[in-house]
C-alpha cells in the first residue's frame, strides 16, 4: 500500500502560506465579560471546507461560560447547575462549536454565518472564504488586562488534518463603514493560525492519476493498492462492486453518516481518479483531455477543484467547461494552474455511478524550445484534488513514444487511436 510520511506532507510547496486564521474580536464589555465576533478566514488558495462543515473547539483559561451565541451553537450545554435564573448557552470548560444551517431565522444570523460550516477556498470563491459567529462570554475578564485568551484550539474540517497554534494578541481589528467615512475598531483582538497536513488527515492517499496518449495504446492505470487493497476476507465490505444487488443496502448501511468512504472495487481502491489523456497533436498546438471519476458511493464533492503542475501551462490557450486560475508558487514560473467546475453546470461531482465524473479539454500552444512527447514530458508533474496530493504512476511506466511517432501522424490514424484509448479507460 502506498504510504507517505508526515515531513513530506505537512508542508505544501504549492501553497506555502496557506492557512486558516481565526480572528477573535472583542466588540464590547459586559458586566461579567464581553461580546466577541469570531471569524475564520480561509487563506488557502485551493483547499476548502465542504459539508458537513467545520467544528471549532477550545479550552477556557478560567471558568468562563457562554451566555449566548448568534450564527453558531455549541454541540453540548454542559453542567450549568450552579446558575440560578438565566441559564447559559454552554458551561463546558472545552466547548465545541458548529455553524448554523442555511435557512436559520434572520434574528439568529450575523454576516458570513449559517452556511452549514462550508468555507470555500480563497481563489475559487473569495466572497465565501470566511465564516463568522458572535459569542457572549461571562465569568470572564472585563478589561484588556483581566481577560484571558482561550487555549488548545482545535479545528476539524470536517475530519482531522488541521493543527492550531496558540492564540496571539495582535493589534485590534479596524472596521470601515460602508460609506467609507468612519473607522471603528475592536476593543481587543487575538489570532489563531491553523495549518493543514494531509498526513494527519488520513493515513493513506485519497486520489490517484492514470495516464494515456494517442501515440501509444498502453493505458497506465493508478498503481495497485494506491489507497488500500481489496481484502474482503479480513475486512468485509471494504468495497462494493458497481453491479452488486446489495449496492443500495451497503450505501445506506452502517457508516453512512461517517466520513469513511465506501468505494467501488478497483485495483487502486481510491475514492477519486484523475485521468490525463494526451489526445491530439497539431502543428502549433497539442490537446489534452482530463476526466475526474468519483468511486465513492457516500460522497458528492461540491466546489471540487484540481491543481495541476506542468511546464506548458504558461502557454495554455483554451480551456473547455472548467474555470481556470494561474498559480505562481515559485514567483515568475507559471507552471501551476487551478481548475474547477462552472457554477450550476459541473461544480458538483456526483457520487460513484453513471454521473460520477466530470471532464474537460485543454489546448496548449507549443514552445519549440521545450515541447516534446519524449520521456513523459506531456504528462503532469503533480496533481492535487481538493488540496490533497494525488499519487502518480512511476515515471518508468508512462506511455512511451514509438520511434515512428517522432513524425507527425496523419489525422485519421491519430483520431482512431485517440478514440480507442479514451474508450478503454472505462474498462480499467
Amino acid at each position: 500500500m502506498a504510504e507517505f510520511g508526515p515531513l513530506r506532507e505537512a508542508y505544501d510547496s504549492l501553497d506555502p502560506n496557506g492557512n486558516i486564521t481565526i480572528k477573535w474580536d472583542i466588540m464590547q464589555w459586559t458586566p461579567d465579560g464581553y461580546v466577541a465576533v469570531v471569524t475564520m478566514f480561509n487563506f488557502q488558495q485551493y483547499r476548502h471546507i465542504q459539508a458537513p462543515g467545520w467544528t471549532l473547539g477550545w479550552t477556557w483559561a478560567k471558568k468562563e461560560v457562554i451566555w449566548s451565541m448568534v450564527g453558531a451553537q455549541t454541540t453540548e450545554q454542559g453542567d450549568c447547575s450552579r446558575f440560578k435564573g438565566n441559564t447559559p448557552h454552554c458551561c463546558k470548560k472545552d466547548p465545541t462549536v458548529v455553524d448554523l444551517l442555511p435557512g436559520t431565522p434572520y434574528n439568529q444570523q450575523i454576516a458570513n454565518c449559517c452556511k452549514g460550516g462550508v468555507i470555500n477556498s480563497w481563489v475559487q470563491d473569495p466572497a465565501n472564504a470566511a465564516s463568522s459567529f458572535q459569542v457572549s462570554v461571562g465569568a470572564a475578564g472585563t478589561t484588556n488586562k483581566t481577560v484571558r485568551v482561550p487555549k488548545n484550539f482545535t479545528l476539524r474540517a470536517p475530519g482531522p488534518g488541521y493543527t492550531c497554534g496558540i492564540a496571539k494578541i495582535v493589534k485590534p481589528t479596524k472596521f470601515v463603514t460602508q460609506d467609507g467615512r468612519r473607522t471603528t475598531q475592536a476593543l481587543m483582538t487575538w489570532n489563531v493560525t491553523c495549518t493543514y497536513s494531509q498526513f494527519l488527515a488520513q493515513k493513506t492517499p485519497t486520489c490517484c492519476v492514470s495516464l494515456s496518449s494517442f501515440y501509444n495504446d498502453t493505458i497506465v492505470n493508478c498503481p495497485t493498492c494506491t489507497c488500500g487493497c481489496q481484502n474482503n476476507a479480513t475486512q468485509p465490505g471494504s468495497c462494493v462492486e458497481g453491479d452488486s444487488p446489495y449496492l443500495a443496502s451497503a450505501v445506506n448501511g452502517a457508516g453512512k453518516n461517517s466520513f469513511t468512504p465506501l468505494v467501488q472495487c478497483t485495483s487502486h481502491m481510491c475514492p477519486i481518479r484523475v485521468h490525463w489523456h494526451v489526445k491530439l497533436n497539431y502543428k502549433e498546438y497539442w490537446r489534452v483531455k482530463i476526466a475526474i471519476t468519483n468511486f465513492n458511493y457516500r460522497m458528492n464533492y461540491t466546489q471540487w477543484n484540481l491543481v495541476i503542475q506542468h511546464p506548458n501551462l504558461d502557454n495554455l490557450t483554451q480551456l473547455f467547461s472548467f474555470n481556470y486560475k494561474s498559480l505562481t508558487p515559485y514567483g515568475g514560473i507559471n507552471d501551476t494552474a487551478m481548475l474547477w467546475g462552472v457554477k450550476y453546470y459541473n461544480d458538483l461531482l456526483m457520487q460513484a455511478g453513471p454521473y460520477g465524473n466530470v471532464q474537460s479539454e485543454l489546448l496548449f500552444k507549443k514552445d519549440p524550445s521545450t515541447f516534446t512527447f519524449e520521456k513523459g514530458w506531456a504528462f503532469p508533474r503533480r496533481i492535487y484534488f481538493n488540496g490533497d496530493n494525488c499519487v502518480m504512476p512511476p515515471p518508468d511506466s508512462y506511455p512511451w513514444l514509438p520511434n515512428a511517432a517522432s513524425h507527425l501522424m496523419s489525422t485519421s490514424v491519430m483520431t482512431l487511436l485517440t478514440a480507442s484509448a479514451w474508450l478503454l479507460i472505462y474498462y480499467v
